[in-house]
């Protein structure tokens, strides 16, 4: 009905308002008569003039006061003013000639009460044109100027997700692309089927600026394919979760998200062998470290699903804490399951003895540490206390109340470390493998892995974010390599390896190949529609800054100390046999730590760690805060 009235040209608007104008002269008028006679006058004689001369004043005032240069679906206070201050000199020229000096056969109250109802009904006129054809006219408007995209993939998600988006404000489909030459040209639901070869020029012709990936079943390695053939196009893309995130039912625009970038990283998944998911967790008591952390709570969610007795979340951050319990409580509505939220620290052993005694857990995945390794080498001391001391006091509580399985979360960085997180995590693992050695009660396990994506500190959030601010990209070292896995994969490889490893192995996942971060950071800034800025390309949207690297990071990560890994029964899963200090040893090396550590000795500290692990290399001067600070 509006669309119709919108379309018409200015100057046929500007007729049927002045037509609407008349029509209103005309209507109070006689209403006028009624009010004022009591009874329904034929508008002849006399009552005819007063209603030309209606017409006529009104139509003069109201150009002369501009108001069919107005657009009514616009209107607003000032435009309502400026009908009343129009309206008003209209009724002082109307009232002069039938109230003050008057006009026989019609009654000197009409010039009154006439002026009186035209304001009513033209400013209700004006009010009514906003809301009627304002609100449509906004609607047609949002409409026509959504982004253009493409659905890849005209099969029955792409049609599902097309159904979903006619009425969407956020997108307009403007067509599909598929891999089927055989659909080329065709339309599918009034939308034309292109070539995916063709994109360039179709992004061009139809001002496309994203498309949206409809294909949840395909592999990773043929993602990566369309992918690479999309981003010489520079528009953004979006997709869908695999079927087994989707929900049942119609695909739904929600579903969309950001191209994540472990879509273009890693290998095919290899789904988790069951037997090995449940066998530590299934009907027992689990303690989770750390719980509110990246991988600690990514372990929660999986221990979860395979329906655990009792879950103890530990955490020292009281907000970490309430977040991963408000979700998983959530997750466990309708189950027995027990989920017990416990602020405490590792580094307390009275607490945590407290704790394992109180609900006797079966299994124990230590996730808690200092991981960001700026952070820690301008902190070493807690960092040390934290990641070796934190570790060693929640092991001997572990084995003081028979807890069966003690999975550490380590770290490539563990290996020849020159930081001292690295250090710390790989002192970690030896307390651990001493422990072993002269224990049989609790099996002692260490998983190493390298970068996780998404994680707390990983460069992937912080590309985004500084994409989305217009960059630039910050990075360290144009050469500089790193390991990188999905925070739910290394989770249940953590899970898998704790359960299928004995007492002081080292397990390393199977990360793939490294990545160099400048060619990640390229393909986001390519995924997101955008371009580099740089030399052969200055007028780019974003650029990559090289900060220089920071203290104790290295170029390249290993996950081996040695060349002796031996394979497991799991594909992703290795076992590493690495040299460590025996217990009596190792004790005496520790005291000597924790003496320095308790005066903050930050240059003994390191001594210290260079004579313990054997492999680490500092790198450049002692930058701890307070050391410098005092020196």
């Amino acid at each position: 009905m509006t669309a119709p009235v919108l379309e018409l040209p200015r100057a046929a608007k500007r007729v049927v308002a002045i037509m609407v104008d008349m029509s209103l002269c005309v209507l109070t008028v006689w209403l006028a008569y009624y009010m004022r006679l009591g009874e329904f006058v034929t508008l002849s004689g006399n009552a005819l003039i007063a209603t030309v001369l209606s017409m006529a004043i009104c139509l003069f005032v109201f150009i002369v006061f501009g108001l069919y240069r107005a657009i009514f679906r616009y209107s607003d206070w000032p435009a309502l003013l400026t009908v009343v201050r129009a309206v008003s000199v209209y009724g002082l020229l109307y009232s002069a000639i039938f109230t003050a000096v008057g006009v026989n056969e019609v009654p000197r109250t009409v010039g009154i009460i006439q002026p009186i109802l035209l304001l009513l009904f033209v400013g209700a006129s004006r009010a009514l044109a906003r809301i009627w054809l304002g609100e449509r006219y906004q609607h047609i408007l949002k409409k026509s100027s959504r982004p253009r995209v493409l659905i890849y993939g005209a099969g029955r998600t792409g049609r599902q997700l097309a159904a979903a988006m006619a009425n969407s404000f956020e997108m307009q489909v403007v067509g599909f692309l598929d891999d089927d030459v055989r659909l080329s040209g065709n339309v599918l639901n009034g939308q034309p089927i292109y070539n995916p070869n063709d994109l360039g020029s179709v992004v061009a012709t139809l001002s496309v600026t994203a498309v949206l990936l409809a294909m949840p079943s395909i592999s990773r390695k043929r993602r990566n394919e369309i992918l690479g053939q999309i981003r010489s196009a520079q528009v953004s893309v979006r997709t869908l979760p695999s079927f087994s995130d989707l929900a049942e039912g119609k695909v739904k625009v929600s579903d969309l998200r950001e191209l994540d970038i472990d879509d273009l990283l890693g290998r095919e998944p290899v789904a988790p062998t069951q037997s090995l998911l449940t066998k530590n967790i299934t009907d027992k008591v689990v303690l989770v470290t750390g719980a509110g952390g990246s991988i600690g709570s990514e372990l929660c969610r999986q221990i979860l699903a395979v329906k655990p007795q009792t879950l103890l979340l530990i955490e020292q951050s009281e907000y970490a804490l309430y977040e991963i319990h408000q979700e998983l409580e959530e997750k466990a509505l309708g189950t027995q399951i027990n989920i017990i939220p416990i602020l405490a620290s590792v580094q307390n052993q009275d607490r945590m003895h407290e704790i394992m005694s109180t609900w006797r857990p079966h299994t124990v995945y230590h996730a808690a540490a200092y991981k960001h390794v700026p952070l820690v080498e301008h902190n070493p001391a807690e960092g040390v206390k934290n990641n070796v001391f934190g570790t060693l006091k929640t092991a001997k509580a572990a084995i003081d109340n028979g807890v069966q399985d003690f999975v550490l979360v380590s770290t490539d960085k563990a290996v020849r470390p020159t930081n001292i997180m690295g250090a710390s995590k790989r002192l970690a693992e030896m307390v651990l493998q001493a422990l072993a050695a002269t224990n049989v009660s609790t099996n002692f396990v260490m998983v190493r892995f390298g970068n996780v994506l998404g994680s707390s500190g990983s460069v992937v959030p912080k590309f985004r974010q500084q994409i989305k601010d217009g960059g630039p990209i910050t990075l360290t070292h144009l050469d500089i390599t790193r390991y990188f896995m999905t925070i739910p994969e290394a989770a249940q490889l953590v899970i898998q390896a704790g359960a299928m490893a004995s007492g002081g192995d080292v397990c390393v996942l199977d990360m793939g190949q490294p990545v160099k971060i400048i060619d990640l950071a390229r393909r986001m800034i390519q995924l997101s529609g955008l371009t580099l800025q740089d030399a052969e390309s200055p007028d780019g949207d974003i650029a990559i800054e090289v900060t220089g690297l920071r203290p104790g990071e290295k170029l390249y990560e290993e996950l081996l100390i040695g060349n002796n890994p031996t394979s497991t029964a799991h594909s992703r899963i290795m076992k590493s046999h690495e040299a460590f200090i025996e217990l009596p040893e190792l004790e005496v090396k520790l005291a000597s730590l924790e003496a320095e550590l308790n005066i903050n000795d930050a240059a003994r500290v390191r001594q210290l760690l260079q004579q313990i692990v054997l492999d680490y290399s500092p790198t450049g001067e002692v930058v701890d805060w307070v050391y410098m600070a005092g020196h």
